[in-house]
């Protein structure tokens, strides 16, 4: 683990890979009540690649700081990465990650280079906005059982695949969750979507965006995809089968292919369950 002063936070990052590999960084950016950790085994797998998984904001071993749970916040503190860790850089990002890259992306393009968004949405509902709310409020003290037992229910309903690492994967977002101010701050940041969506922002980023969907996602549907693919100029969707909403979990393989294939532009054939992404540049037949 490495430590960069970023704003008014500490923020903890892991870099790994090639850093000769000649496609430059790729920054991993994970979801709420993640951490850095959640990327491990891409990082391993992207070994050719020369990768940054950081800890948002007050999630993993990163400090929360003066939390505004507001997305410009978010997408400052990945600016602030950029600038003084990795330079210009691929950004990925996953769920709330994505959402961040996004921001950014419209923001600096100087800074981003490319965009891959997994599960993403640029915009919440009001059953969603109020699902934020609530998680908020549980996540006062996040010892409880009330809130354990609701990022335990998440956790599920994110699963498609393996359902038989709930347990584990539970575990793991609640370690990173720690004393609930970054998932609190980031719930915030998500919720006021609902509000202020970062849709109309889509028209203004001018850099390449990979949009990935999984075909069982319950959080960010087709639905969610098809609204940032509608809203970008220079955009491929492509979908990873047999996922739910936690596609790294459910179909790691499938994912790593995705990222070698929109970040590297190869095609070879990744070790693990013998799954491959599918491949659409439209969303026309999930309607």
């Amino acid at each position: 683990m490495k430590i960069a002063a970023i704003n008014d936070i500490k923020v903890a990052y892991s870099e790994a890979g090639d850093s000769e590999s000649g496609v430059g960084p790729v920054v991993l950016i994970h979801g709420l009540a993640e951490g850095r950790d959640s990327w491990s085994g891409t990082q391993t797998d992207l070994s050719g690649l020369h990768t940054f998984a950081y800890d948002l904001r007050g999630h993993g071993a990163t400090s929360a700081g003066e939390a505004a749970g507001t997305l410009e916040q978010l997408g400052q503190d990945l600016v602030g990465f950029l600038e003084q860790v990795t330079g210009p850089a691929v950004v990925v990002g996953f769920s709330l990650g994505g959402t961040i890259a996004l921001w950014a992306a419209a923001e600096r393009p100087d800074l981003v280079r490319r965009t891959v968004v997994l599960g993403t949405s640029s915009v919440v509902g009001r059953s969603a906005a109020q699902f934020y709310l609530n998680r908020i409020e549980m996540a006062a003290d996040p010892t409880t059982r009330e809130f354990r037992d609701a990022i335990r229910s998440d956790t599920a309903a994110a699963l498609f695949a393996a359902t038989d690492e709930l347990d584990d994967v539970t575990e793991a977002r609640l370690a990173a969750i720690g004393d609930g101010s970054g998932y609190v701050n980031a719930s915030r940041a998500m919720a006021a979507l609902s509000e202020s969506p970062l849709t109309p922002r889509l028209t203004g980023i001018t850099t390449h965006v990979d949009v990935v969907g999984a075909d069982h996602d319950a959080f960010c549907p087709a639905k969610a995809a098809r609204i940032i693919v509608d809203g970008l100029s220079d955009v491929t969707y492509r979908e990873v089968p047999n996922a739910g909403h936690l596609m790294n979990v459910d179909n790691p393989s499938a994912v790593t292919q995705v990222l070698l294939e929109t970040i590297a532009g190869s095609n070879r054939p990744v070790p693990g369950n013998g799954t491959t992404s599918q491949h659409t540049n439209t969303l026309e037949e999930k309607k």
